[in-house]
């Protein structure tokens, strides 16, 4: 059974305050709930993506708790005159294990094309301790005009074919209709889990093995009074979660959502 993974983008929100706040927060919480199951312990995992100043904090913070720390980006190049990047050798020293990639304001606020992002996922692999969570998705005017798989397919075939299907045997995928984030509209659980079974059928084409094994988590405003009716459908292993995570109550309510579902299964 794959396990669920609660990632937390923070996008260009927080402090030192809040981060160390929030990470308290949610762990006390998270372990009471865990606590009062019969499990007594996480079968899930929980990722935070701060803001680059504050990833150092975020990991000292996390230090003996059940949180992960991860990027919001990162540079392909390992080192050079690239301004204002970050290297995965760089986001590794400081404790990071994931990093975000191909993120949908990402490719549309600053450019950033499949190539790019595929070249990204690459890097992340030859350096191997860091997981890449590849973000695709479709826009309103794409779902609109029913390209919804051929946009989603054409974003991870610009991975596959720079690093093969094999590159997705540790990494997961975050599917977030960009219509669906910030703007108040979720995906249905049934409109959801039809582009996460496609998805994982694509990638079965190449891989049963991989395909069955790889997570893919929803992103696109998840929220605790949803998260039940989201995470419950059979390809669905997460979320990544925006606006909400900013919040001990509603990160954490996802969270326990998460657990819920782990204690009926």
């Amino acid at each position: 059974m794959r396990r669920f993974l609660v990632a937390g983008n923070w996008k260009m929100h927080g402090s030192s305050e809040m981060t160390a706040d929030l990470i308290s927060g949610v762990a006390r919480r998270v372990l009471d709930a865990a606590r009062l199951s019969e499990q007594k312990e996480l079968g899930y995992d929980i990722l935070v993506c701060p803001s680059a100043p504050y990833l150092s904090q975020a990991v000292d913070c996390s230090e003996s708790q059940p949180i992960s720390v991860g990027a919001q980006n990162v540079s392909q190049f390992d080192s050079g005159a690239y301004t204002g990047e970050i290297s995965l050798s760089m986001l590794a020293e400081l404790g990071c294990k994931y990093v975000l990639l191909g993120h949908s304001e990402r490719r549309m606020l600053f450019n950033e094309s499949d190539k790019e992002v595929a070249e990204k996922f690459s890097a992340c692999l030859d350096h191997s301790l860091i997981v890449p969570i590849l973000c695709i998705g479709e826009t309103l005017a794409q779902r609109q005009a029913g390209q919804t798989e051929d946009v989603v397919a054409a974003q991870l075939d610009a991975v596959i074919d720079t690093v093969g299907i094999t590159g997705f045997a540790n990494a997961v995928i975050a599917y977030e209709p960009v219509w669906a984030i910030g703007t108040g509209e979720t995906a249905s659980p049934e409109q959801a889990q039809d582009v996460h079974a496609f998805i994982r059928a694509k990638l079965d084409g190449l891989s049963a093995e991989i395909a069955q094994a790889v997570r893919i988590v929803y992103g696109g405003s998840v929220k605790p009074s949803n998260a039940d009716e989201q995470f419950a459908q059979k390809d669905i292993d997460g979320g990544l979660i925006g606006g909400a995570s900013l919040q001990v109550s509603s990160f954490a309510g996802i969270c326990e959502a998460v657990q819920k579902i782990i204690e009926k299964t």
